[in-house]
């Protein structure tokens, strides 16, 4: 009996779980604006029904008297209101770039949004549908994009939500602080079956994770899936990593500036890898105007350009930091 009031309560709770490190944060706002909101309506209707009476007309005949102007009555309730304001927007503003600047190392995961359904890779390998299995207490990006139309990766119990736009690549981070599972829903309106596109985020314990991870059907890893296909495509016979190819040497480039044809700079990031293997004459590299890079588009799936894009990250990850010659254990298992 005591789990059904549980279960009953959940279903009509008002305000989500608070489950990760940016919903205290959220809430503190949204309290704040409606602290507000209260104390000024109760103020405002106040002061109406007092002034109604105290300032009422007593008799038929009765005139009543000009009023003369305040300036500093004026000014107050311009400046309180703009200091109010302007509260609102700096904590609201603190809480907006915290949601949206993931922490460097964060746990890469990779969305892909679909009629009706959330497709969902890890790097290992393990791949998911409309569930998505995270560590507590991990910080998590998630890269996201979609092969159809427009959705919106929600999950109310981290108070974070992003547009999954077609074409593009956004991206979301979070750090779930209890354990548990979690609703997750597509908040923009994508269809006769939109309803229907639900899933649930599971935060288990480290050690259960690991476990999950090695226990459950695991393919090839997201970069050996992209270095298949980078070879599979053809890709490899010009990319080559000496830059003795026809095309760019792919080595230790994602991330970094490059120049183009055009003279702008550019970011080799997620959005320019994706660009260049799908619309590879938008943006020619310098020195490389006269070589005709085949598009790609219709030929490779979302899935597999997110694994070329992962393979090509893979060219450029920096090398674990060595430790200090005085404790040379804590050296071993660098990446190469």
């Amino acid at each position: 009996m005591g789990a059904e009031r549980t279960t009953m309560g959940k279903a009509f709770q008002l305000i989500p779980d608070s489950a990760s490190t940016f919903a205290q944060a959220i809430d503190a706002n949204y309290y704040y604006i409606w602290a507000i909101t209260i104390f000024f309506t109760i103020g405002i209707v106040a002061a109406v029904a007092y002034f109604s009476v105290k300032y009422r007309r007593k008799h038929k005949d009765e005139v009543g008297h000009p009023i003369h102007g305040s300036l500093m009555l004026e000014i107050t309730w311009s400046v309180i209101p703009l200091l109010i304001a302007m509260s609102v927007f700096v904590f609201g503003t603190a809480a907006f770039f915290s949601a949206y600047d993931p922490p460097t190392g964060a746990m890469e995961i990779y969305v892909v949004g679909k009629q009706w359904m959330w497709k969902i890779q890890h790097p290992e390998g393990n791949r998911e549908i409309n569930e998505l299995h995270v560590p507590v207490g991990q910080p998590v990006r998630l890269t996201m994009t979609t092969e159809d139309v427009l959705h919106s990766f929600f999950v109310p119990a981290f108070r974070i939500k992003k547009d999954v736009v077609p074409g593009l690549y956004t991206t979301l981070w979070f750090q779930a602080t209890k354990v548990g599972d979690y609703h997750l829903f597509c908040a923009e309106y994508c269809g006769n079956q939109h309803s229907g596109m639900i899933g649930k985020v599971h935060v288990m314990e480290a050690a259960d994770y690991e476990a999950w991870l090695s226990g459950t059907t695991r393919g090839e890893t997201m970069e050996a899936s992209g270095q298949r296909q980078f070879e599979k495509l053809g890709c490899s016979t010009c990319h080559l990593q000496d830059n003795t190819g026809r095309g760019p040497s792919l080595k230790n480039v994602f991330g970094k500036p490059v120049q183009l044809q055009s003279g702008t700079t550019v970011t080799a990031d997620e959005a320019y890898v994706r660009e260049s293997i799908l619309q590879p004459q938008a943006k020619i590299v310098k020195t490389y105007t006269n070589v005709q890079m085949p598009t790609f588009q219709g030929q490779v799936s979302e899935d597999g350009v997110l694994q070329l894009i992962s393979y090509v990250k893979s060219l450029s990850e920096a090398p674990a930091p060595v430790a200090a010659p005085a404790a040379p254990a804590a050296a071993k298992g660098g990446k190469k």
